[in-house]
């Protein structure tokens, strides 16, 4: 196993609850977010522009969608910017503007989402929590590109990293609580076969946001644990970046050869936060990622 200490600041931040890297392929840039900042943020590595939209509710997740906009996880459910809002229309800050509208509304008192990708066919799987992290409180969903909803696991406490195998035929999963890595058997919607892909010890942190590299290795954020894990398709933990955050929260490849690690971070109930809690951190040259797909709604 090879550990690494290697790591740059691409964006200084104090985001409370740093989430959600994805690298947006047709713009070029990532785009993260601060899920109780009510905060989508887009970095662009070559110029350096960086933008901010505040959202009118706690957002679990952005994602770029294929006509241009976002489709972010809201508190109360899955909702659309368009091309002409959002944080790629302004040179800085500001609201989402008007052109917003919800594909999927479902508001549950005490329930907030949580962590979010989309899927090889354009559906967003969806997570969701409750606020004071009840066993059973949240779930998982598909939300097709018409804004049809599936739940697809309804026993969920905190609904977290989401990603599949290169070839499409496996979905990983974690519900962090369970400090577990499950893997599923994927027919393309659907997912059966639920078993352990890996699972992380006690005193170790809890597993967060996922990546799945183009080699099929798994790599983890580690909550309370200061590090990403990368695991093989196997479930053999083969390294470890440590970083100097405890509260590492996701990561996915970026840059124009998908070739840099980014990895968010949080501050929220820390006594005393490290200087880079809330920062995006980078490691260049971790290792080859696989393109993220658009939201296809």
């Amino acid at each position: 196993m090879t550990r690494t200490h290697a790591y740059d600041v691409a964006v200084r931040a104090e985001a409370a609850l740093g989430e959600g890297p994805t690298w947006d392929v047709g713009a070029q840039r990532l785009i993260w977010i601060d899920i109780l900042g009510s905060r989508v943020f887009t970095y662009d590595p070559v110029s350096g522009r960086r933008t901010v939209m505040t959202t009118e509710q706690h957002v679990g997740a952005a994602k770029p969608r294929t006509g241009g906009g976002l489709v972010v996880n809201l508190r109360d459910g899955v909702g659309l910017y368009g091309p002409d809002s959002g944080p790629d229309a302004d040179s800085g800050s500001g609201s989402g503007g008007e052109d917003f509208r919800w594909l999927h509304h479902e508001a549950v008192p005490g329930r907030r989402a949580n962590d979010a990708a989309v899927a090889p066919d354009g559906a967003l799987w969806t997570g969701t929590m409750r606020y004071d992290e009840a066993p059973g409180g949240g779930s998982l969903s598909r939300i097709a590109p018409d804004g049809t909803a599936e739940v697809v696991l309804d026993d969920v406490t905190v609904s977290n990293g989401t990603g599949w195998s290169p070839d499409g035929r496996l979905m990983y999963y974690i519900d962090t609580p369970t400090r577990r890595i499950d893997v599923f058997d994927f027919d393309g919607q659907r997912i059966t076969n639920r078993r352990q892909l890996a699972v992380v010890d006690e005193g170790d942190g809890f597993p967060d946001g996922l990546t799945v590299d183009a080699e099929g290795c798994v790599w983890v954020a580690l909550w309370d644990g200061g590090a990403v894990r990368r695991y093989t398709p196997s479930g053999v933990l083969d390294r470890v970046v440590e970083l100097p955050v405890p509260r590492v929260t996701a990561c996915a490849f970026g840059g124009a050869g998908l070739t840099d690690l980014y990895i968010t971070t949080a501050r929220t109930g820390l006594e005393a936060p490290h200087p880079l809690a809330g920062s995006l951190l980078v490691v260049p040259g971790a290792g080859k990622g696989l393109p993220h797909p658009p939201f296809a709604g």
